[in-house]
């Protein structure tokens, strides 16, 4: 019979194959076969996982439900090695947390962080935050893909930037309008002007000349908001820079009415924003070079506004 530790490795390394990275699972499920170990079991009883979920006395129960979803996926592993290994079912501790709304910038907001991003000292410094918060705006990528972002994944003669380590490691291209490409130029040129010979190939670069880090971008963005009074808005303690991707999808928000579903378009930002929104283009031959990948497309119209969208096999988020 698979021991639990030998089990655990192999589950997590089939999930992290697959693309989920499970930081924080896997430290849970660590600590779940510590307890199972202490308990002197050799496979997973219901009884047992829920005593594990609820060890957080104190604790909200959906924290507890969610204990209790991990362990369950460990377990349904588990059950196809040693059919006596039982799955706790669904309906325990079905509690759930409400997910936080994301904040939605306004236009004016927006432009208020980018201005109060320009002033900010050294003039490089100013440089990449600044350009950084436009291309948030408008191409709903997520802060950690734009830092990740290497000079040759940003291909402005097509007019495209190449994401290589998306969520759960998918892979994507995201055009881009004019306007943001000339942003993203003048800030590629003040940067090689700056800094001629990086140590990173990174597209933004802090002052040392290394890949600018989450950490300085989390730190600078909690000034700026405070300086143009947006602390405290929204569901949490202040706006972030990930709420800033979540303007795209709000082009298009539903509404449910009684028995109908309606969209409800909104209206485009303008041109101060570095706006993004554009009919797609097809994937470019330098996407297509990085991945070695034979892109199959196909467009489509949306069945309730009418806007044609792009899909591609090999770059779909």
């Amino acid at each position: 019979m698979t021991s639990l530790r030998a089990a655990l490795d192999d589950y997590l390394r089939i999930r992290r194959r697959l693309g989920f990275a499970m930081p924080q699972d896997g430290r849970l499920l660590e600590g779940f076969v510590e307890f199972l170990q202490r308990a002197g079991a050799e496979r997973i009883t219901a009884e047992l996982a829920l005593e594990w979920a609820r060890m957080p006395v104190a604790a909200d129960p959906s924290r507890w439900g969610q204990r209790l979803g991990v362990a369950r996926g460990f377990a349904r592993h588990l059950a196809t090695i040693d059919p006596t290994s039982e799955v706790p079912s669904k309906d325990l501790l079905p509690g759930h947390r409400s997910r936080i709304a994301p904040y939605i910038y306004s236009e004016a907001e927006i432009a208020a962080l980018m201005a109060a991003a320009r002033a900010l000292r050294p003039r490089l410094r100013a440089a990449r935050h600044e350009t950084l918060i436009g291309p948030l705006a408008v191409t709903g990528m997520r802060p950690g893909e734009a830092l990740g972002l290497d000079r040759q994944d940003v291909d402005l003669g097509h007019g495209a930037v190449f994401i290589r380590a998306g969520k759960q490691k998918k892979q994507r291209e995201v055009p881009l309008h004019e306007s943001t490409i000339s942003a993203l130029g003048r800030y590629a040129r003040q940067r090689d002007a700056g800094l001629p010979t990086p140590s990173t190939p990174a597209f933004f670069i802090s002052a040392r000349g290394r890949r600018m880090g989450r950490a300085e971008l989390n730190q600078t963005f909690t000034k700026l908001i405070a300086q143009v009074g947006l602390e405290g808005r929204g569901a949490r303690a202040r706006p972030r820079p990930h709420d800033l991707r979540h303007i795209l999808s709000a082009l298009c928000a539903c509404s449910d009415s009684p028995g109908k579903r309606t969209y409800r378009p909104l209206p485009p930002p303008s041109s101060l924003l570095v706006a993004a929104f554009q009919a797609p283009r097809e994937p470019s031959a330098h996407a297509l070079a990085l991945t070695g990948t034979k892109c199959n497309t196909n467009t489509t119209a949306h069945s309730k506004c009418g806007k044609k969208t792009h899909t591609c096999r090999a770059h779909a988020d």
